[in-house]
């Protein structure tokens, strides 16, 4: 079992930048893709981004690319969205995942942090 906690969401103006990372524990985290998906009020959860288990790897989905960046930190088991450029769209809870696959679906995940909420003002 993995155990994920997300932490570094709040309010912000479009516009500006958020940190969110991911503190795993449980099974290694070095062998597991990782990966951020949100859902909006109302909305079906999305893709957002994923990272391979050697970080040579991201996918993102286009309506972020350039704007937000994932990235692991294995010697701390942690993984970070780094988010910049925030528009109101932006505005859901954040999840992290893991899974020993890389995937866009959602249900491909197996391990889910409890999320964090991310809201960003016009």
């Amino acid at each position: 079992q993995v155990q994920l906690v997300e932490s570094g969401g709040g309010l912000v103006q479009a516009g500006g930048s958020l940190r969110l990372s991911c503190a795993a524990s449980g099974r290694t985290f070095s062998r597991y893709a990782m990966g951020w998906l949100r859902q909006a009020p109302g909305k079906e959860r999305e893709f957002v981004a994923a990272i391979s288990w050697s970080g040579g790897r991201t996918d993102y989905v286009d309506s972020v690319k350039g704007r937000l960046t994932i990235s692991r930190d294995n010697a701390k088991n942690t993984v970070y969205l780094q988010m910049n450029s925030l528009k109101p769209e932006d505005t859901a809870v954040y999840y992290c995942a893991a899974d020993p696959a890389f995937t866009r679906v959602p249900r491909g995940w197996d391990y889910w942090g409890q999320g964090t909420q991310v809201t960003v003002s016009s």
